[in-house]
């Protein structure tokens, strides 16, 4: 469980196919405080650690995880979000995030707005019961709040210190995102999708 309160910049150092997996070495200044079988978010994904080698370590996502999510897109030296499992002892400082992946979405515009930064992005029209105007959303691993929310886009609003130490800064149009909607309203429209007896 995570909250979407990103605690460093990885970067990429090394991608590798394994069969239908993809294997992939992360170097951080985290990586040697990490412990083999420990979750980590990487981009909003939850990945188990693997292996520790100094001041990197290695993760490997599976064929349903490349399906969900923009893993399979990684290259040696593309900045990854990272954030370590909530501690229960801890505030809640975002929202309640699985590190479950829903769907990706495309970046489709991204606007510098004198002190803040305004991204659009657009996702597939079939999770549009998922998101509502002010609701929470995680987008590569970051909490944050959608507004100006379409049928198949939203928007959000990027602080400078949010800016600054995720990977949004180097956020482009026609980029694809991670994206996870919120725990609580995916439980609230299953419900009702049964007693619609869908």
């Amino acid at each position: 469980m995570f909250t979407g309160i990103i605690e460093s910049v990885g970067i990429v150092a090394f991608v590798k196919d394994e069969g239908t997996n993809k294997q992939c070495w992360i170097s951080s200044s985290l990586s040697a405080s990490f412990k083999p079988d420990q979750s980590v978010a990487h981009n909003g994904v939850c990945l188990t650690v693997e292996e520790i080698n100094s001041q990197m370590h290695r993760v490997t996502a599976v064929q349903e995880t490349l399906h969900k999510t923009n893993i399979g897109e990684w290259v040696p030296g593309q900045r990854i979000n990272l954030e370590r499992c909530l501690q229960l002892n801890g505030r809640l400082d975002g929202h309640i995030v699985q590190g479950h992946t829903d769907t990706t979405a495309t970046c489709i515009s991204a606007e510098e707005m004198g002190g803040s930064w305004k991204f659009r992005f657009q996702f597939p029209e079939k999770f549009a019961p998922l998101i509502i105007e002010k609701g929470s959303v995680c987008v590569n691993g970051i909490s944050v709040t959608a507004f100006d929310v379409t049928e198949n886009s939203f928007a959000v609003a990027i602080i400078p210190y949010t800016y600054n130490h995720t990977n949004m800064q180097h956020l482009k149009m026609g980029d694809t995102v991670n994206i996870e909607f919120d725990m609580i309203g995916k439980y609230v429209v299953r419900g009702r999708e049964l007693e619609r007896g869908i």
